[in-house]
């Protein structure tokens, strides 16, 4: 069975496709099945793959509204390794388009149930905003991983998501916890930065990763070239973060296979 981890933050520009990305890519150089589901009609998460989202017919938005099976919308990142289920605006009408649809927030997961087992690792890149296709995401996950930038503000938009994760808990999906708060963008040359890294420490405890992303050009250049930083500059201090960060995620889940 996959590890379904929703990658999610309210606050946009904080570094969640970018670590989607570059995780999926990680995990799968580090021979681990992966899908990456892109969720954000954006679609940032398809272009940074290697996928043109323009010329794409079925997407994400089709499994959602039930029009067709998850097989028929997967593409394959070649440079990533791993499987792609993309996006692209019209992504942003599935939010309407369900509004009155029963059972509306199992539909990711529903679709998701029929490729659970061929994969070792499914990520999903959430839109920045609390929406239905976060709701979605956050019902069809085990568990939550939290990119987060340490600046001031931060920590103020982290009890939030915590909150809303403790709802959905309650009332649509008992299982999910956090399992990891990542630091990224991290300047280590910032006073601040080292102490809201402090103090998420000694509130997250052991759910926030060793491994600290390092706000890193290569990362920035990376997905206008379609590519995820480890096969841009697989030497890059951004690259060899994320490898050390997926290999914190197969360690977690105790080696290779949720059971």
């Amino acid at each position: 069975m996959a590890r379904i981890l929703a990658i999610t933050n309210q606050k946009g520009g904080v570094g969640k496709t970018t670590s989607a990305v570059n995780l999926a890519a990680s995990l799968a150089s580090l021979g681990r099945r992966v899908l990456l589901i892109d969720l954000d009609p954006q679609g940032n998460a398809t272009t940074a793959s290697g996928i043109d989202k323009q010329s794409l017919t079925h997407t994400v938005y089709h499994l959602l509204l039930r029009a067709q099976a998850i097989a028929a919308l997967l593409v394959r990142s070649e440079q990533g390794g791993y499987d792609l289920l993309p996006a692209n605006r019209d992504l942003a009408g599935a939010e309407v388009e369900l509004v009155l649809e029963k059972e509306r927030e199992f539909r990711l997961r529903e679709g998701l149930s029929a490729v659970a087992d061929a994969y070792d690792f499914i990520l999903i890149d959430c839109p920045p905003a609390l929406n239905l296709l976060t709701v979605n995401a956050l019902t069809a996950a085990h568990a939550v991983i939290i990119p987060m930038q340490c600046e001031y503000f931060a920590i103020e938009g982290l009890a939030d998501l915590v909150n809303t994760i403790k709802k959905i808990k309650t009332r649509l999906n008992p299982g999910l916890v956090i399992d990891g708060v990542a630091r990224v963008m991290f300047d280590t040359r910032n006073t601040l930065a080292q102490n809201v890294s402090d103090q998420l420490k000694a509130h997250f405890g052991a759910k926030v990763f060793d491994t600290v992303v390092p706000r890193n050009v290569r990362l920035a250049e990376a997905p206008s070239h379609g590519l995820a930083a480890l096969q841009y500059d697989r030497a890059s201090r951004g690259a060899q973060a994320y490898m050390q960060m997926a290999q914190e995620l197969i360690d977690k889940q105790g080696g290779n296979h949720h059971g």
